[in-house]
């Protein structure tokens, strides 16, 4: 008998339709669970992705080390890849995140290195660099490595056409890296080049929402590709918090702020258009944010 192993987990997250929040309207709202993921969120598919295609190209063995700059999520999914197959796994990240997140990769036995509030994801992302080119070991470099978006191509853009019959009529997803909104687009727009994709940011620079950036021109992830999102939308802060408990108390979805960013996006969406099929992504798990008191005590 074949088993399963963790890995074959990771994907084929399930579509659900949100029953209240989309209030009476002629559209379908649909969020896709990536919480459901073996680690916790969306980014489990791109971490093992670019851990599987280094390997097959030859760049790393198990035993190597590998060297991430994260916010949160991607430095978890790569512990618990690196885990899996065999690698150290050495993440950097700003002194603000939450404890939840660094409790979860230290439990995957990573090694934490912080970097000041202040100097951010992008003070991060230097010090990554300058590690890697200390021969500490390799950056797989989330911002710029197409195994990222390529994740999202082979995998959720697939099984978003799949699940919806083909009726998929808008993507909404908040952009941090860019990796899922970028591989998603590529996939749905070759089915049909009429899927709207609409990418979400935090509104202005005093918004601070944990997996959601408007980036500095000169930290734009290098894998973004402008062309392939129809339509931007602001949140603000207060907006996604508002949903994130939103669909906790409504729809029983516990999930993350960046999550409460994308589903308040569709909604705004909502507003707009008439009998369509509109998909957001809840990117991952409400309990990683518990200790950062954005839910009510």
């Amino acid at each position: 008998m074949a088993y399963q192993t963790i890995e074959t987990l990771v994907g084929n997250t399930p579509l659900v339709r949100l029953q209240r929040i989309a209030g009476n309207s002629s559209n379908t709202m649909l969020v896709k669970l990536e919480g459901n993921n073996p680690g916790g969120s969306v980014k489990d598919r791109a971490a093992l992705n670019m851990i599987r295609q280094a390997e097959a190209r030859g760049s790393i063995k198990p035993g190597d080390s590998l060297i991430e700059a994260t916010s949160g999520n991607t430095g978890i999914a790569l512990a618990m890849v690196a885990a899996i197959r065999g690698y150290k796994m050495k993440l950097i990240m700003s002194e603000s995140m939450s404890e939840e997140r660094r409790a979860s990769m230290k439990a995957y036995g990573a090694e934490i290195i912080s970097v000041s509030a202040s100097e951010g994801i992008e003070g991060a992302r230097d010090l990554a660099l300058t590690m890697q080119s200390n021969g500490e070991g390799l950056v797989l470099n989330q911002f710029a490595n197409q195994d990222n978006p390529d994740a999202h191509y082979h995998s959720t853009g697939p099984e978003i056409w799949r699940d919806t019959n083909g009726e998929v009529t808008h993507f909404v997803s908040a952009m941090g890296t860019t990796g899922t909104i970028m591989g998603t687009s590529r996939y749905l727009k070759e089915q049909n080049p009429d899927v709207q994709i609409v990418g979400v940011q935090p509104a202005g620079d005093k918004d601070s929402i944990p997996g959601i950036r408007r980036w500095n021109k000169d930290y734009l992830p290098e894998i973004f590709d402008s062309t392939r999102v129809d339509q931007l939308l602001d949140v603000t802060q207060e907006e996604a918090e508002i949903m994130m408990r939103r669909l906790a108390v409504e729809e029983g979805i516990f999930c993350g702020v960046s999550s409460g960013g994308a589903a308040a996006a569709a909604l705004k969406l909502s507003q707009q258009v008439e009998n369509a099929t509109i998909i957001s992504i809840v990117c991952d798990r409400g309990d990683r944010y518990i200790s950062t008191g954005v839910f009510p005590s």
